[in-house]
């Protein structure tokens, strides 16, 4: 299976990978995904919002066993993050085959569209509208770079986005849903290559995950000749987006938070020419949703403060926001008991990385496993993961899948 998917998307000048929703590799992606369904005789289907599920049993008679994950990428991005939950869950039902287990509930695999938000900036579409965090009119809004929309893109690829929107009667038959992921950190490392107090375990359990969002600041200024307007008498809002984004840096380390501007577009885009309008995106995180909003607004004052002195207006847009996820504990303390039979225990961890199992997890009882990365490398060709661990991941998940659907 892995060998299958990993030349699909990648980029041969970078090495990573550009599975953007709705383009070409998103749908060989999702021919892929098919073809994984149908060649072990499992029922395929299409959501309402594009995400993809492959059922054992039948998908109607609730209290099902769902796991799975995304195969879309951010911008060059590696060969892990979403794609390991995806082949692994197919993985696991192979190995409960294999060891005869028989199923008293329905299991899935399932694959979430458009949970990087690459393409439209809106991260987790697919769980979004499902779970009614987006609503559809909000879907209609997003537009790519080209300025082509979440639904034109959507029957460019052949599907139809006319019924997009929440989906309570599939999420109803849901009773639990397991997201395994590479970890996006190190705690799982072992000590010699890890963080003080890294763990050496393959797998770890979820905890958690941190508050975060991304907003928009778009820096109004005035476009000029780069050769022939004084200092003096610029309005460069390339100032203001400069000094905000080490605002951001500054506030955050304070804080014990993050804040990143990772994007950023100019117009008019000219060597020789003063910017008009500065755009730049900022992901904000943080342990808590009372720092979150403290250093967001630290950064905004910052930015209105150097606008006023540059000549620049300064505007703000909240563009998504997740609140923190504190898993069902029920269902993680689950997990940890399936997983530690052997008397060893496993590792909790905090994440501070969204997903689709955090969207859904006000609808649907959730839980995380993480399969150990060596380097902590994540979104980059770097990212990567030892067979040995991911194997351990199977394992792990295919523990899961038996002791909540099989008992």
């Amino acid at each position: 299976m892995w060998a299958d998917l990993r030349p699909i998307g990648r980029s041969p000048a970078t090495g990573g990978y550009r599975r953007f929703a709705w383009t070409g590799a998103d749908t060989d992606c999702r021919a892929w995904f098919r073809a994984q369904a149908e060649s072990r005789g499992l029922t395929y289907e299409l959501d309402r919002n594009g995400n993809q599920w492959a059922w054992l049993g039948d998908p109607t008679a609730g209290d099902a066993v769902v796991t799975g994950s995304h195969l879309d990428s951010v911008p060059d991005g590696g060969a892990f993050d979403g794609p390991l939950g995806v082949v692994s869950s197919f993985a696991a039902l192979d190995e409960l085959g294999a060891r005869g287990a028989r199923p008293a509930k329905p299991l899935a695999v399932v694959n979430f569209g458009d949970e990087e938000g690459a393409r439209f900036g809106v991260a987790c579409v697919g769980s979004r509208l499902a779970a009614g965090l987006l609503t559809p009119a909000q879907a209609r809004e997003l537009r790519d770079s080209d300025g082509l929309t979440l639904p034109q893109a959507m029957e460019r690829a052949g599907y139809d986005p006319g019924a997009i929107g929440p989906d309570p009667e599939r999420l109803a038959r849901i009773g639990a849903f397991i997201e395994l992921h590479i970890e996006q950190g190190r705690a799982l490392a072992l000590p010699s290559e890890g963080p003080v107090g890294g763990t050496g375990s393959p797998v770890g359990v979820a905890s958690a995950i941190w508050p975060h969002g991304r907003w928009r600041f778009d820096f109004h200024g005035e476009a000029n000749h780069a050769g022939t307007t004084r200092i003096e008498d610029r309005r460069d809002p390339m100032l203001t987006y400069a000094d905000t984004v080490l605002a951001a840096r500054t506030t955050a380390r304070l804080a014990g938070a993050l804040a990143t501007f990772g994007k950023v577009s100019v117009e008019p885009g000219g060597v020789n020419a003063i910017a008009s309008l500065v755009r730049g995106w900022l992901d904000s995180r943080a342990a808590d949703e009372e720092t979150l909003v403290a250093v967001v607004d630290g950064i905004q004052r910052a930015a209105v403060e150097r606008g006023t002195l540059d000549g620049v207006e300064v505007s703000v847009t909240r563009e998504s926001f997740t609140p923190v996820v504190e898993f069902a504990h029920g269902l993680r303390d689950t997990l940890a008991s399936l997983l530690g039979r052997d008397g060893t225990p496993v590792p909790l961890l905090p994440t501070g990385a969204g997903h689709d199992a955090g969207i859904l997890s006000a609808s649907v009882p959730t839980a995380m496993l993480f399969v150990r990365n060596p380097t902590g490398v994540s979104h980059s060709p770097a990212e990567t993961a030892a067979e040995d661990d991911c194997l351990a991941g199977v394992q792990a998940l295919a523990d899961v899948l038996e002791g909540l659907a099989c008992h």
